[in-house]
């Protein structure tokens, strides 16, 4: 179990380390974004559809990673009274 933890730990930090360099959208397109949907253009509505795909996709990510979490390393003592021995399903 330790050695899965720090295997876990160490790809974190690789990917972390090799992360590609993300500059943040500029003023002037977040005013062209706002403006558009605005005038109804549709270009525009599909950028910040887009933001909001991105939004959400690494909580769907962290979620997902947690439900089979759960499900796989949850306990799972169920005791049988047979034959007057517990008998323990792990």
């Amino acid at each position: 179990m330790k050695k899965k933890a720090i295997f876990i730990l160490f790809v974190l930090v690789i990917t972390f380390a090799v992360s590609a360099n993300v500059d943040a959208q500029c003023s002037m397109c977040t005013i062209n974004a706002e403006q558009g949907v605005k005038n109804g253009n549709t270009q525009t509505a599909g950028l910040n559809t887009g933001v909001l795909y991105l939004l959400s996709l690494p909580y769907l990510m962290a979620v997902i990673v947690g439900v089979v979490w759960y499900k796989k390393y949850r306990k799972k003592n169920i005791q049988l009274n047979m034959k007057k021995e517990p008998f323990n399903l792990n």
